[in-house]
């Protein structure tokens, strides 16, 4: 590949593309640049219709993709399982993976929006004013945090749905001046989950249609085993 062709997520996303596709040219600024960087070839058939190859280098670049996003999605995963394990020890109930619409703005400008919170938790009670839901957002890369807080809608949306919204960053991506101060901020350390700053607390009672998504998912069950580890009798020395 040459060196002062520069390639970013816009060319490794049509590599996919092209990779997945019949190769037919969109013949724009990023094939340009894809082609001259030797990550694309031109082919011809017999009657002269051109297409596009992945090259070797292409594919290394691909798969080079690929091993970065499975190692950021293998640290994001353990992340969310650390929250969802801290929830659940505090005796809360937590859903991962939940799809939630929210009703953003007001009058005319309202519009709905489809929330995915990392974990969602409300309180083990039976009085729904003190059900408290509390939803975690989480956070391994710079990239990804920054390209949140360019999208308003989805933090909107994260608050319409709970009594507190926090963010969790693994350490050295972001500080907590950096996330609006709607949001509570979590900094997770090797050994901890470091309370940056506290998430405001507001009165919130979840809508029909949350408990309705609520009932159809299945909790996050209970690590049985680290449970049983905490009454655990000592070790028989003898």
């Amino acid at each position: 590949m040459r060196p002062d062709v520069g390639i970013g997520t816009a060319h490794r996303r049509r590599l996919r593309e092209v990779w997945r596709s019949a190769g037919w040219p969109f013949q724009d600024l990023i094939e340009v640049e894809l082609l001259a960087a030797g990550l694309l070839e031109r082919c011809r058939d017999g009657e002269g219709r051109e297409t596009l190859r992945v090259t070797d280098a292409g594919i290394a670049t691909l798969a080079a993709t690929l091993q970065r996003n499975r190692a950021a999605r293998d640290g994001h995963e353990a992340l969310v399982d650390r929250v969802a394990c801290e929830m659940q020890r505090a005796g809360r109930v937590v859903w991962r993976g939940l799809s939630l619409r929210a009703r953003i703005g007001e009058g005319d400008a309202a519009s709905w929006v489809l929330a995915m919170p990392d974990v969602f938790s409300i309180r083990h009670t039976t009085v729904e004013d003190h059900v408290e839901p509390v939803v975690h957002e989480v956070k391994v890369r710079r990239s990804d945090l920054l390209a949140d807080l360019r999208r308003s809608d989805k933090g909107r949306a994260y608050l319409q749905l709970c009594s507190q919204c926090w963010y969790v960053l693994r350490a050295g991506i972001g500080a907590a001046d950096e996330i609006p101060p709607a949001f509570g901020v979590m900094i997770a350390r090797e050994a901890m989950l470091e309370v940056a700053r506290p998430a405001p607390r507001r009165a919130h009672r979840l809508p029909f249609a949350v408990w309705m998504a609520l009932a159809r998912a299945a909790p996050t069950l209970v690590d049985d085993d680290q449970q049983a580890r905490l009454g655990a009798p000592p070790a028989d020395e003898g």
